[in-house]
């Protein structure tokens, strides 16, 4: 609720109002129209405190740097799933034979026979003159 989260963070829940109304938190509402904050509306409103109160950085800068951490973690993902397609599609190829070994096993194989001994003439003996 609004209330606890104001205290637990030492904001006044008009700036948690604030930031609702800039786009930068979007609490779920229960039933009785309260203000519901989750975990990661938690962790989102710590980096808009972190930027805001450390870093001096206005609403604006806020938003734009939570919509470039938005960008950044949707690239990572598409990132991480490019890697794992490639990881998939090299071990299935590591699985099949190569161009070449699938040619090789076209190929017939023959059997080599020891060749018979054949004596060939030494004709060392016959010296050729210079003419």
């Amino acid at each position: 609720m609004i209330s606890a989260v104001a205290e637990q963070y030492e904001i006044h829940p008009q700036t948690l109002r604030l930031y609702e109304r800039e786009g930068l938190l979007t609490p779920s509402r229960s039933e009785g129209n309260t203000r519901l904050y989750t975990d990661e509306d938690l962790e989102r409103l710590e980096v808009i405190l972190k930027l805001t109160r450390d870093l001096g950085v206005n609403l604006a800068g806020v938003e734009i740097i939570l919509n470039m951490r938005e960008k950044m973690a949707a690239m990572q993902d598409q990132i991480e799933e490019f890697v794992s397609t490639l990881n998939q599609e090299f071990a299935h190829q590591a699985n099949r034979p190569s161009p070449v070994e699938s040619k090789r096993s076209l190929i017939p194989v023959v059997q080599m026979r020891t060749p018979a001994v054949v004596e060939i003439p030494n004709n060392s003996k016959k010296k050729r003159s210079k003419a």
